[in-house]
Parts: structure tokens; C-alpha cells; sequence
């Protein structure tokens, strides 16, 4: 066995003890520990557990597929899987036998072998063999519709018996099947014992149906008010969904093919069956008549046939002898007779018809199939009704209960059979067991002229009244000292007998009293011609196509038809003969309680099924000697482990002779026996001394095999990284080898060019090199930068960067900043600008002495507006440390010096005007117009100085405003200035505004100079040549920042050249990318 929790024994071979007792108190430890199913050898017990479980989930498929029966805990898949790896692995048809009696789970075990067959199959998902799948699951459905019912033992008790036949491909995917069934229990149609229900298909169009449907169906949604399915008083069951399972019905149909015409058709026959119940009869003088005509026309309008029709069928009957005609009227019971009959006839032919239906979806159906599937594998699914044994037994009971009798008797042959075979190959001796052999049983029923079935024939083709009493004198008069038959008149001292009314059969699972009143009648099935006749002329082909013998001629004499009996002992006999051919494996259900209780378990209930099942002597035959068989290789492959002469592999012969060493190593010589093919083991405590030295060492077998396979793991995975690494490695090598080709091809002539490359478009670079191109177009813009500046005369470069810097900001924004100057900076210490230039040196000579200031920056007059709105001429001084306001005569300092550090903001116009706002910190902002004697805009300059010095000072940037509307502080009171042109007036100057706070700064258009077009953006126009210095009248403006980048414009012919330069101290002058 499996290492895996267990609770009680697993297999029932390998118990100590040998007794119905021990196997039954194993079975309720199981049951209790949640284990339903327990083995004897490759029988699987199932007992019914009442509820949901989680047992059948894709988890447990995987478990089982493909594995052998013992490696795994017992379950029906196990079974299932045996059978089919059987049939696919040696071409052997199978069949899986699942017997019990009704409520021990025999249909739901069928439909999970089927699920787990549909699970196992069509690896490949081909299109028709998963539609096959379907169809077999959809049957499902339709069949349990209409042919399950509620009994007292069971709320979906099969009442009728069904074998599916599921053909397979080579390749072991299913292609077809077909379906047999046997004895449906039609009495259900017209009579149900209390508690019980009428078939499932009745209810589930009541309660499933759309309103509409049953107004064309002529029905109302009330149970009660139908006599064929009130009887049993439960309309309404809990654990059955009548609206829910009559949608799945309808899908099924679908899904196997049936038509819209032939759905409607069917149930339309189920609606006729309910009005067909709520007729009666009432006897007028002579005649007999029906007292609900109206039940009449809805039959006839669901049937498609017409009232009088109906009418008569049900009234009179037409009587051919020797080619003459007779009608002849019914009395009221024999009317009452003839419905019921007509009732039971139409339903049987109902299903008949629907498993013809399934049977035509799931055939074999490709082109040419006969020949090419000609060697195709079968595995037969036999669910058919268990033993039963109501208060009141009757015709349809004695059948069941003979049909286990065959099934039982097939049993316990095969199982001997496959014991003897096995001993007889394997060259052992085989022991003799004692078992019931109920060949006895199926003699008194099934054996010509003294059976029970042949007794019932000829009392049923006597002439004259033969009454079920007169077949009951016969019987006794026939099998008077069988041992197994008894009647009051056989055993007068028997008081449970009934006299001239029951009878008992001892059957292997039981005695059984049966009542014979309806057994004649129940045996001859009697059906009017009348009525086939009546089908047959239905106007709806689907109905008509029933009832084919309807067509013959009303004067024709037909043959006496072979009775119920006998049909259903040659479809027995058959059925049998059918799976004795194929290779059998068992599913025995076992019903816990007769409460249906999920944690009940009913120790005498269960071991009457224990006995009649006969589980206990194929327990003994199974143990005949030897508890445990295994082949040779397969023995050697699960306990190799436990010798150190087998372990890990045996090379010193055969498997035989390595089964041999093991068993000797371990002692248990004397409790084995060695076959041709296979070791026999007698006792369950040599197996189980096996299995737990195998147990003990397994672990650490799983803990080692866990090592090395971690190590090979990892192992693989470094050498994959290692090869990836590598193939990295070599492609960025290759990639930037090619990138770098390419390059060099692209850049080829770019000294040549007029802008060194800058319209060049860069190649697409690869993934693995698109980090390192901002790199390469980094040196090619410090080389383009490099070869601009070449041609710039140092003496240009202070200059040029502070225009770099001006440019950053003012660029696009104001219409002049000076960029077409020559910014000179201290313009008041050349006499161009101040006459008195030699005065202001003094005064700034005095204030550096005082002040410790290194140079002057900016210089220059100003028109200066105050705090009380008062304009006057100043000059303000920009060193590198501070900001000073002079007297624009004196050049003495008016207040004390202001700290760069203390200015937060620069503020300036759009225009041409030379309006600078420079915000301080205090308060009280310094608002001047700049002033120069050739009228150049210095606006750009100053607000370039102050930029730059900021950030030397205090490594930020200063914030610049450049709006048309400028706001600034002027006595701690915020004012606004707005900035108009206007054509009076030959200077700017500073007014009040019409609003309360605003300052108008006015510019005289006379101020106005005429300025170029703007550059020219486009990347492809044409580049300039570069100059080989500055031109006249070109004005290089720079950075002087030691620690920041800087963006400029050279005035150059006809465009402008970018200029990039890193002075944080490495020496790195970057190109730009903008224009040229």
C-alpha cells in the first residue's frame, strides 16, 4: 500500500481477522474518519456518505491517472483508471459492474466514473472527440429526467436499469457509444406508494416551464391537481431543484441534437400523461362514458389526434377474429384499466424513443467509421437497480431482484474464475473455498417449464379467466420441496404468509415475501390495439414514428407477443453473456442509514448488505491462502529500498531472483510463495511489516533525492547564467561595435560641414547602448562647442557667458535685451558715458577701500522712482558683493550698500524699454529705468550680472518675471507698474496712475530701434559658414559660473551658434543641441 494517512485498513484482504463483524466495524471506522471507499483486492466499496464531499476535484484526477490501484488511498477513480489503462494498454474491452441496492450512490458513482473518463481523455482537444465527451455527460440529464423518481429509499432512485457502452480510438479517446436499458418501472406512471414520486420529468414541467409553455401545454403549476403524480403526497423535494433541472434538461437536448420539433414533441406527451390521469369514467345504462369530456380535447390537441378518436380508444375496443370485426364497449374498471395501460404504454415508448435519441448522438459517426474503428475498445458501465425489498413486493420487484441474482451470480464466477486463472499461471495451488452459489435461485426463476417465469407464461396463455390465484396453486404445484420457494400452503405454520396471495423467495441477500395479485396482468403488458392505432395516426410525425405497428390492418391477427418475463430474463441472459466477454472490475455500493444521515452509520442495516452483496466471500476467496499478490518488477521497484542488495538498482539477475535476496534479507521466506510472474504473500503482517520499513526509509530517501535535485537545479540555472552572461557580453560588444560603424559612417565629413553635424540625424541606437548615446552626442556638442569658440577671441568670453545666462531667461520673451551689444559693464568709468569719469572713480575707490569689494560689475545712471512717487536721477553700482545706489552727480553712496544675498527676484518688461525691478527682501524694491547716451539696452546685462552673482554667492537661482504688468514693493505697499509706449515725451519716465497704487512707466517709441527677424529654427535649413573671428559689430556674451551650465547665441553671418560650457572644474565645454 501507499505511504499515506490511513484510517482503518484500506484494503479489507490485508484485515487479521476474516468475519462480517471485522469487515463491517472496519467499514464504520472509515466511514466515521470521513473514508468511503475500502478495497478487496480491486473491488471498490463504496458507502454513500449523504454529503457533499471534496473528493473529485482535478487535484485528485491528477492523483490518479496513470498510477496503479494500491499507490494511491482507495477511491473510484482507481477503479476507473484500472479499467481504462486496461483497455488502452492491452486492447481489452472492460466493463465496471456497480451493484447495490437503491440509495447506496449506484447512479452518482456512474457519472463520476464518466467525468473521470471525459477528464482523462482527448489530451490533443480535438473537436469531435470533445463534443462525444459532452454528449455522454449531457445523457446524464435527459436519462435521470425521465427515468429517476423519489422512493422512500432514495430521492433519485434509478427506475430502470441502464449499460453504456463508450467506444475508444487507438489512442484511447472516446468516439461514440450506446445505451441499453431495461425494465423502466411504468407502474410509477399511474401509482406511487405514500412518500414516494411520480418520475422527475412530470415535476420539472410543472415548476421549470415558462407560463406561456404551460398554457400551450394546457397545464396549471399545481401538483394537486393531476391524479398520476399527487398520489405520493411530496410534490416538493429538498434536495431536488425541479426549475433548475428542467432548464439542464432542455440544454441537454440541445446539446445531444434533438430538434426543436422533437423537444416540444415529448413534452407535450408528458402534459397529455397528466390529463390522461384526470379522466374518469361514469356507466350510462349500457354504455360508459367520460364525465370530463374537456381532458379529452387538451389530450387530443397535445397528441395531435382528434377527440372522438380519443374517445372511442378509451371507451370501445375493436376485436378481429378470423377476418371478421367486432367492437366491443368497455365496462367503467375496464376503461379505468385501458388508460392506465395506455398511460404506462405511452411513457415507455417515451423513453424508449428518448434513449433511441441519446443513442443516435453518441454513435460511431464518422465517414467510413466501421472500418476504420473495426479494432476499437469498449469499457461497459453497468448501473442498474439494486436488490429491493419493499413492505409490498410485487412484479417489478421479483424482476430486480432476479436481475442481482444474475449479476451476483456473474460475480462470484469471474471472481473465481480470475483466481483459478491466476493460481493456474502462476503455478500455485489452488485451495478450495466454500461460497453460496446462488446458480440455485436463478434456476427457480429463469428454468424452462418449472422457472417462476415459465409458469407465469403458461398460466398467461391458458384459455379462459386465470386469476393470479390460479398461477399461485400452479407454482405450488411445480416447486412444492424447493427449498428456496414457500408458500402458507407449502409452510402452514408460517403465519407471515398471506394465504392464496404470497409467496417467498429465499434470495441470497434475503427472503422476500411477494405478493402475486397483478402478476398476470403485469406480465402480459396488455395494450388495446386501439390505442397503438390512435399514435399511429397522430398528425405530428415525432409521435407517430412511436407506434410503428399501429399501421397494420384492424382485420389482421397479430402474434401473441413474448410476455414481460420473458423480455426481461433474455435481456438478463444477454446482458450477462455481455459482460462475461469483457474484463470485469466492481463498484459495490453500500447504503450507511435509512435516514439519508450523513454521520448515522446503521451496523445491521449495513451488514445485510454486507451478506447480500456476498462481500465477505470474495473477502475469502481473495484471501485464498495469500493475502497480497504483486509482479516481480513491480514488487522489486516499491521495497528495493529496505536490502542494501537491491538498493538503489539490482544488477545481479533477474527481478525474480532480486524479489528472492530482498524477502530472504527481511525473514519472510516461509510466508511467501514465488509464481511464474508474481510473488504471493500469505499473511497481511509480512505486507505490513514491508510497508513500514519501506515508510521509515522513505523520508529520507525524499530528503536526498530534495538535495541533489536542489543541487542539479541550481547547478543548471548558474551554467544558464553564466551562457546568457556571456551571450550578453558578446552581443553589447557586437551591438556597439556595429552602432559605433555606423557612427563614424554617418559623421564622416562633419568638419567639412558649415554647422560641424548639428543637422545630422543621429542613427537609431540599439536597446542595450540607448543609455550610453546622450554620452556620444555629449562629445560631439563639446566638439562642435569647441570649434565655434575657436573662433571667438577669448578677450569675448566674459561677456559671452553672461549673455549665456541672460539669454536662459530673456530669450523669447523680451523683444531686445541687448544681445547685439557690447556689454562693457562699468560704462559710468568711460567718459563716453560720464564725462566725469575720474570723479567716479574716486568715489568707487573710496567705497571699496571701505567696503572690501574686489571689482565693479555693472555701473550706470538711472532714472529711480521712490516710495512717494517721486522720480529722480540716480546711478546704481553692481560689485561683486553688493548693489549700491549714488548720487548720479557726486557719485557718493545715498543709503548704505545692499547685499546681493538680499535680493529675492528681477522683474522686466517685453518691450525695448529699460524698466529693471529689482526685489529686495526689506520691503522697499529697487524700481529703476536704465540710462545710456547711445540709447543701448542694457537690460539684459544687468539682469545677467546679478543671475550670475547670485548663484555664486548663494548656489540658487534668482526668480525673473517678464511681464507687461509688473508688481513690486515700494514702502512696504505693494503697487503696480504698467509699462506704455507712448509718442510723447523724448526720455521714460514715471507717472501715477489712474487707479489707486499704479505707476505707469512711459517709453517714448522715439526710443525704439528696428530690430532683425528672429533665427531661423528649422534643423534642416542651411548652416552658416563658421566665422573665423567675431565680426564687426558681433557681441559674445558667456557664463562666468564656475558651477552651473550655461546656454548662449553668437551672432554669426546669418544665424546664431549654440554654446555649452562646463566650468565646474574639469574643463568641459558642451555643444548644444538647440539652434545654430
Amino acid at each position: 500500500m501507499a505511504s499515506y494517512e490511513e484510517v482503518g485498513i484500506g484494503d479489507a484482504v490485508l484485515l487479521d481477522e476474516i468475519s462480517t463483524r471485522a469487515f463491517v466495524d472496519n467499514l464504520r471506522v472509515r466511514f466515521n474518519g470521513g473514508k468511503i471507499y475500502t478495497y478487496i483486492g480491486e473491488v471498490c466499496v463504496s458507502v454513500n456518505p449523504y454529503r457533499t464531499i471534496n473528493l473529485y476535484g482535478k487535484e485528485y484526477v491528477t492523483q490518479y491517472k496513470g498510477r496503479e490501484i494500491f499507490e494511491r488511498p482507495p477511491h473510484v477513480f482507481a477503479l476507473a483508471d484500472a479499467a481504462y489503462k486496461a483497455m488502452k494498454r492491452r486492447g481489452q474491452d472492460t466493463c465496471i459492474v456497480i451493484s447495490g441496492e437503491s440509495g447506496s450512490g449506484k447512479t452518482e458513482a456512474s457519472k463520476i466514473i464518466m467525468r473521470y473518463i471525459a477528464a482523462v481523455t482527448n489530451v490533443a482537444g480535438q473537436q469531435e472527440i470533445e463534443r462525444v465527451k459532452n454528449v455522454l455527460l449531457q445523457s446524464n440529464a435527459i436519462l435521470e429526467a425521465f427515468g429517476n423518481a423519489k422512493t422512500n429509499r432514495n430521492d433519485n432512485s434509478s427506475r430502470f436499469g441502464k449499460y453504456m457502452d463508450i467506444n475508444f480510438d487507438f489512442k484511447g479517446d472516446p468516439i461514440g457509444g450506446h445505451v441499453q436499458n431495461y425494465l423502466l418501472e411504468k407502474s410509477r406512471v399511474v401509482l406511487q406508494q405514500p412518500g414516494e414520486r411520480n418520475f422527475h420529468s412530470f415535476y420539472q414541467v410543472l415548476f421549470g416551464a415558462t407560463d406561456s409553455d404551460l398554457s400551450k401545454l394546457k397545464l396549471k403549476r399545481d401538483v394537486n391537481a393531476y391524479h398520476y403524480i399527487r398520489q405520493g403526497g411530496t410534490p416538493r423535494v429538498d434536495s431536488i431543484a425541479d426549475k433548475v433541472d428542467y432548464k439542464a434538461c432542455q440544454a441537454a437536448f440541445k446539446t445531444l441534437g434533438f430538434s426543436p420539433e422533437q423537444t416540444d414533441a415529448i413534452w407535450r406527451i408528458v402534459s397529455a400523461i397528466l390529463h390522461l390521469g384526470n379522466i374518469e369514467f361514469t356507466s350510462g345504462g349500457d354504455e360508459t362514458q367520460i364525465k370530463n369530456p374537456k381532458e379529452v380535447s387538451n389530450i387530443a390537441e397535445l397528441l395531435r389526434v382528434s377527440p372522438d378518436q380519443v374517445t372511442k380508444a378509451l371507451c370501445h375496443r375493436v376485436i378481429a377474429a378470423r377476418g371478421e370485426v367486432m367492437e366491443k364497449r368497455h365496462t367503467e374498471s375496464e376503461a379505468s384499466y385501458g388508460r392506465d395501460a395506455f398511460a404506462k404504454a405511452i411513457y415507455e415508448r417515451l423513453f424508449s424513443s428518448i434513449v433511441e435519441g441519446v443513442n443516435n448522438a453518441i454513435e460511431v459517426r464518422f465517414e467510413g467509421a466501421e472500418a476504420k474503428y473495426k479494432y476499437n475498445t469498449v469499457i461497459g458501465v453497468l448501473d442498474i437497480y439494486g436488490f429491493e425489498i419493499f413492505d409490498r413486493n410485487s412484479f417489478e420487484q421479483f424482476c430486480i431482484n432476479y436481475c442481482n441474482e444474475k449479476l451476483q451470480q456473474l460475480f462470484i464466477e469471474l471472481v473465481l474464475k480470475q483466481e483459478q486463472e491466476e493460481y493456474r499461471r502462476e503455478g500455485i495451488a489452488w485451495q478450495t473455498i466454500e461460497y453460496f452459489n446462488n446458480q440455485i435461485i436463478c434456476d427457480l426463476v429463469e428454468q424452462s417449464h418449472k422457472g417462476i417465469i415459465a409458469i407465469t407464461d403458461e398460466a398467461c396463455l391458458n384459455v379462459g379467466r386465470v386469476t393470479d390465484e390460479m398461477l399461485l396453486e400452479a407454482m405450488e404445484g411445480k416447486l412444492k420441496g424447493h427449498k428456496h420457494f414457500t408458500t402458507r400452503k407449502l409452510s402452514p405454520m408460517d403465519k407471515e404468509l398471506k394465504h392464496v396471495e404470497e409467496f417467498r423467495v429465499k434470495h441470497y441477500a434475503g427472503d422476500v415475501v411477494y405478493s402475486i395479485k397483478g402478476f398476470l396482468e403485469k406480465n402480459k403488458d396488455t395494450l388495446f390495439q386501439d390505442f397503438k392505432r390512435l399514435m399511429y395516426s397522430s398528425s405530428d410525425p415525432v409521435i407517430s414514428s412511436m407506434w410503428p405497428e399501429g399501421a397494420q390492418d384492424i382485420t389482421m391477427t397479430t402474434k401473441r407477443p413474448l410476455t414481460a418475463g420473458t423480455l426481461f430474463k433474455n435481456s438478463m441472459i444477454a446482458l450477462v453473456k455481455n459482460l462475461a466477454c469483457k474484463e470485469p472490475y466492481y463498484i459495490r455500493c453500500i447504503k450507511p442509514n435509512d435516514q439519508k444521515s450523513p454521520v448515522i452509520f446503521d451496523e445491521e442495516r449495513v451488514t445485510h448488505q454486507v451478506n447480500y452483496l456476498g462481500l465477505v466471500e470474495n473477502l475469502r476467496v481473495r484471501r485464498a491462502g495469500f493475502a497480497y499478490r504483486q509482479s516481480y518488477d513491480r514488487f522489486l521497484r516499491r521495497y528495493k529500498m529496505i536490502s542494501q542488495y537491491t538498493w538503489p538498482n539490482f544488477h545481479g539477475g533477474t527481478d525474480r531472483e532480486g524479489t528472492k535476496i530482498l524477502v530472504e534479507e527481511q525473514g519472510f521466506s516461509n510466508d511467501v510463495k514465488y509464481g511464474n510472474t508474481k510473488i504471493f504473500v500469505r499473511s497481511p503482517q509480512t505486507l505490513f511489516a514491508l510497508e513500514q520499513a519501506r515508510a521509515k526509509l522513505i523520508p529520507g530517501i525524499v530528503i536526498f533525492l530534495q538535495k541533489m535535485w536542489r543541487g542539479a537545479l541550481c547547478r543548471m540555472r548558474y551554467r544558464r547564467m553564466c551562457a546568457a552572461l556571456t551571450i550578453m557580453r558578446h552581443y553589447r560588444l557586437y551591438k556597439m561595435r556595429s552602432y559605433m560603424l555606423e557612427l563614424h559612417r554617418v559623421f564622416r565629413n562633419v568638419r567639412q560641414m558649415q554647422d560641424y553635424g548639428k543637422h545630422v540625424r543621429w542613427p537609431a541606437p540599439p536597446l542595450v547602448l540607448r543609455s550610453m548615446v546622450s554620452d556620444f552626442q555629449s562629445i560631439h556638442n563639446r566638439w562642435r562647442a569647441h570649434m565655434i569658440l575657436s573662433n571667438v577671441p577669448k578677450s569675448d568670453w566674459p561677456q559671452l557667458r553672461i549673455k549665456v545666462i541672460a539669454g536662459d531667461v530673456l530669450m523669447g520673451k523680451r523683444a531686445d535685451w541687448g544681445v547685439r551689444e557690447t556689454w562693457e559693464g562699468n560704462y559710468l568709468a568711460s567718459t563716453r558715458e560720464n564725462p566725469d569719469s575720474s570723479a567716479f572713480q574716486s568715489a568707487v575707490k573710496n567705497m571699496r577701500n571701505k567696503d572690501g569689494f574686489r571689482e565693479v560689475l555693472f555701473s550706470s545712471l538711472v532714472r529711480k522712482i521712490n516710495r512717494n512717487d517721486k522720480m529722480s536721477e540716480r546711478a546704481i553700482l553692481v560689485t561683486d558683493r553688493q548693489i549700491y545706489k549714488l548720487h548720479s552727480k557726486t557719485f557718493k553712496p545715498l543709503r548704505s550698500p545692499i547685499p546681493i544675498l538680499e535680493v529675492s527676484g528681477i522683474s522686466v518688461s517685453p518691450g525695448q524699454d529699460q524698466l529693471v525691478i529689482i526685489h529686495l527682501r526689506g520691503g522697499n524694491d529697487f524700481v529703476v529705468s536704465l540710462m545710456s547716451q547711445s540709447n543701448a539696452n542694457r537690460v539684459g546685462e544687468l539682469t545677467g550680472l546679478l543671475l550670475r552673482q547670485y548663484q555664486l554667492l548663494n548656489r540658487a537661482d534668482l526668480r525673473v518675471v517678464v511681464a507687461g504688468t509688473l508688481q513690486c514693493m515700494l514702502g512696504n505697499k505693494s503697487r503696480m507698474i504698467t509699462v506704455e509706449e507712448t509718442n510723447v515725451g523724448t526720455f521714460p519716465a514715471f507717472r501715477k496712475g489712474t487707479k489707486r497704487g499704479e505707476l505707469v512707466y512711459s517709453w517714448p517709441e522715439s526710443l525704439n530701434k528696428a530690430l532683425p527677424p528672429p533665427p531661423q529654427t528649422s534643423l534642416h535649413r542651411q548652416a552658416p559658414n563658421p566665422p573665423s573671428r567675431p565680426p564687426p559689430g558681433a557681441n559674445g556674451y558667456g557664463n562666468g559660473n564656475d558651477h552651473g551650465y550655461g546656454n548662449g547665441h553668437i551672432k554669426g553671418g546669418s544665424g546664431y551658434h549654440n554654446v555649452d560650457r562646463n566650468s565646474n572644474g574639469n574643463g568641459h565645454v558642451y555643444a548644444n543641441t538647440g539652434r545654430y
